[in-house]
Formats: C-alpha cells, structure tokens, sequence
C-alpha cells in the first residue's frame, strides 16, 4: 500500500496523474509476458497484472482471448506470482497490482495467496467478482498486511452501496465507466463519468481512478480534471495480441503524456 500512496503523492507533486496499465500475465507465454511488462513499466506508473482464468466474466473478447493464449502457454497462480516477483526485483517502487477473479484465490487458499502475493512483491489487489458485501474479510486480511484491496464502483452503483465499497476498500476505488464489460470504446460519456465519479468521491472520501473503456489519450484529456487516475487495458492487450511491440511502445508512451495534461 505504501508504494501506491507513494506513486500518487510524488506524481501529485509534479501535475501529474498516475497511468496504470492493464495486461494478462503469460500473454503469449511466460518469458514474453516478462518482457512485455518490463516495456509497461517504462511508461506506466503502476501496473494491473491480470492472473490467467477459464471464465474471465467482466472482460471483453480481446482480454478473454489473452487469459485462453496464457492458459495454453501453461499459466497458472504460482507462474503469475514468479512473473511478478521478477518484476518487483527490477522495478522496486512501482506499484504492482494483481488482477483476478477469485476462484483461483479460492482454489490456491486465501490466506495462502495473500501472503505469497505480498512476498512477491504485489501491493494489492482487484476481484471484479468478489462485491463489497461478501469481500469484508478478505480486505480485513489483505489490510492486515498493508496491502490495499481495491473494489469496483459501476454507474449503477446506489449511494449506500458506494458507501460500502469506500469501507472495505484501500488506497482507492476503481470506477468501472460503462455498465458492461471491457474493452474498447471509441466515445464516452464524458460528463455523465465526471458527474459520477464525483459523486464517489464525495461519498467515500477516497481516490477514484476510471477504467474500462478508455483506449486513447483523447480519454483521458476529456475527463483529465475528476479521475485521479486512469486505467488502459484492451488497448494494450490487443497490441501484444497482434505481437506489436513498437506500436504498443507508441500508445504506451502517448498515453503517458495525457495524464501529464
């Protein structure tokens, strides 16, 4: 937790706002995959590493497609934890934040899983199918090891239940800017977003960052001001999937300079 409090204060200081950057561990195999996210880090302020499932619900086709390619490479929760730990041996102070439903969670052993994550070098955590009301005790956990769990708050999210999420949540919320699943959008709404996100923040008292959707700088300059951060991922994914690295080099780096608007 205290590396994330550390990216948004330091970047705060400078007029910036954090890039986090979404992308599926494995994808397209393991020694790849290592490769790709040391590219990510270059540019991204913090980074979302997603853990490889069978039935990625809240994702889109392009992200559902990197979790089959990294599950035919062999991907499972302990090759997603050695990824992470050679990252964190490179990348000391980035903040890593590990992404994934909790099935696997469950199957490796919650408090198992905790620990081995933070030993690793992650610094906190996303369940998009773990909701506030049933993720109580994990986040207890998770905090008791300061390490931030991190709940999604939706449009569709009422007052109370946001409420609820800034409780059980850590260094800051993750608003999900459509109703739906991931991926790439080619317009948003704007000020319905800002109004909404908003509204979170007056309620929760917390930092919000948006994602799901966003897949140009264009998005982040028409919302620059509400969002305290912002999160790419199906962008980014669909580059590694058609194996572009230097195009994934140019969006990466374009995205970046947005968030210093």
């Amino acid at each position: 937790m205290e590396r994330i409090e550390n990216c948004f204060e330091a970047l705060s200081q400078k007029g910036e706002k954090p890039l986090i950057v979404y992308a599926t561990a494995c994808d397209p195999d393991c020694q790849k995959s290592l490769d790709i996210f040391r590219l990510i880090l270059e540019y991204a302020d913090m980074v979302e590493v997603g853990m490889p499932f069978s039935d990625p619900l809240a994702d889109g086709p392009t992200i559902q497609k990197a979790h089959e390619r990294a599950l035919s490479a062999g991907a499972n929760t302990g090759k997603v934890l050695e990824l992470i730990d050679k990252l964190r041996a490179e990348f000391k102070e980035k903040p890593i934040i590990l992404m994934g439903y909790y099935n696997p969670i469950f199957v490796y052993g919650e408090d198992k899983f905790i620990r081995d994550a933070k030993e690793a070098g992650v610094d906190g955590f996303i369940v998009p199918d773990l909701p506030p009301e049933e993720g109580a005790e994990f986040s207890r956990k998770v905090k008791s090891l300061k390490l931030s769990p991190i709940f999604l708050a939706a449009p569709t999210s009422t007052d109370e239940r946001v409420k609820k999420i800034g409780e059980v949540s850590g260094s800051f919320i993750y608003y999900v800017s459509v109703t739906g699943i991931t991926g790439i959008r080619d317009k948003l709404a704007y000020k319905e977003i800002e109004k909404d996100i908003s509204r979170v923040k007056a309620i929760t008292g917390k930092r919000t960052v948006v994602g799901f959707g966003i897949s140009k700088p264009e998005h982040i300059k028409e919302m620059y001001n509400t969002p305290d951060g912002f999160v790419v991922g199906s962008a980014v994914v669909r580059k590694i999937e058609n194996n572009d690295m230097k195009g994934l080099e140019n969006l990466l780096k374009s995205l970046k300079i947005a968030t210093k608007s």
